[in-house]
């Protein structure tokens, strides 16, 4: 090898590293914008039903009586069909970064776990989807607080009007750990629903392709050998990924928005205790149909469609902006 050549080879090699420093970047930034369009479509379709979600779940005193539907047209009856939207324009700024983190961690720690459990991959689906979820609800979570608290007011007794004023109130009463209160089982709970949503939607993809290449698959566009399914298929999956996933953790749910929307309700001084005795709490006095898994009817109506919107919405546009999501048989 000549001077000539060898002076030039750290040059070359830097700037291999710049292209695919580059490549990997903007790699990040199409896997952040398909997450968090196909997270704003998904919650979009279902906010009336997250909106009946929060009221029932925390047995807000008008509505603590009813059923979904009940409560559904009391809603409209009461506050119009406006009021089944209470909320989402704050939802919709958090759900963006929320869906657009979620969806480009998992991406990344895909790549993360296989190099250490490539011989468990089911495992690593798990972990890798359990670590996207942590990752989006700690950078999102004082929006999500503020939005449930401004989704549980009723009209005519507001306590705050708007964003800017709820998150001031809340920290001029809780301090700025106030915009974090009801964290820790949201953590937890996140563990099993995004571990398991993202498991079951891989693991479901791959038996479609497996056992129903010709129901819900078709060639790949990028002409690599492989299928990617089709727009059925992908809703089919994403829609059982996220009813196993919200079956799991949903009892961590009904105790983050009793925590979230303590200071709101009649009865708050119950719930300034640790966390975990909440479990306890709401299961002595409402039991775990009405307790626990309160509200577990309308949420399945709405995670179903929400998560087979995601997902779809999500592979779609990856496969429209040029990225591979083929699976090879």
């Amino acid at each position: 090898m000549t001077k000539t050549a060898q002076a030039a080879l750290p040059e070359l090699q830097t700037t291999t590293m710049k292209t695919d420093d580059r490549k990997e970047m903007k790699e990040k930034g199409k896997n952040f914008l398909a997450g968090g369009i196909a997270g704003c479509c998904a919650k979009s379709l279902v906010a009336p039903l997250d909106r009946i979600k929060i009221l029932l779940q925390a047995h807000n005193h008008h509505y603590k009586d009813l059923g979904v539907w009940s409560t559904l047209l009391k809603v409209k009856l009461k506050e119009n069909i406006s009021g089944l939207y209470k909320g989402n324009g704050i939802h919709m700024i958090r759900v963006f970064p929320y869906a657009g983190v979620q969806f480009m961690a998992y991406e990344k720690s895909k790549e993360i776990v296989k190099m250490y459990l490539h011989n468990y991959p089911q495992i690593g689906k798990f972990l890798a989807g359990s670590m996207a979820g942590i990752s989006a609800v700690s950078i999102t979570y004082p929006l999500d607080i503020i939005r449930a608290r401004i989704a549980f007011q009723v009209t005519g007794e507001h306590l705050y009007i708007g964003l800017t004023d709820a998150a001031g109130c809340i920290v001029k009463q809780d301090g700025i750990m106030g915009l974090y209160r009801g964290i820790t089982p949201t953590l937890m709970g996140m563990i099993p629903y995004a571990g398991t949503t993202f498991f079951s939607f891989e693991t479901l993809k791959g038996m479609c392709v497996e056992y129903f290449p010709d129901l819900f698959g078709k060639p790949c566009p990028q002409d690599t050998g492989g299928i990617v399914l089709t727009i059925p298929g992908k809703s089919l999956c994403g829609g059982l990924a996220g009813l196993i996933g919200q079956t799991v953790s949903y009892p961590f749910d009904v105790v983050k928005r009793k925590i979230q929307l303590s200071e709101m309700l009649p009865e708050s001084h119950k719930y300034n205790v640790r966390w975990y005795r909440i479990f306890f709490i709401v299961y002595k006095e409402h039991g775990i149909s009405k307790g626990l898994y309160r509200g577990m009817s309308i949420n399945y109506i709405r995670i179903i469609p929400m998560q087979a919107t995601v997902f779809t919405v999500y592979e779609q546009l990856k496969q429209w902006m040029g990225m591979d999501t083929c699976i090879t048989r």
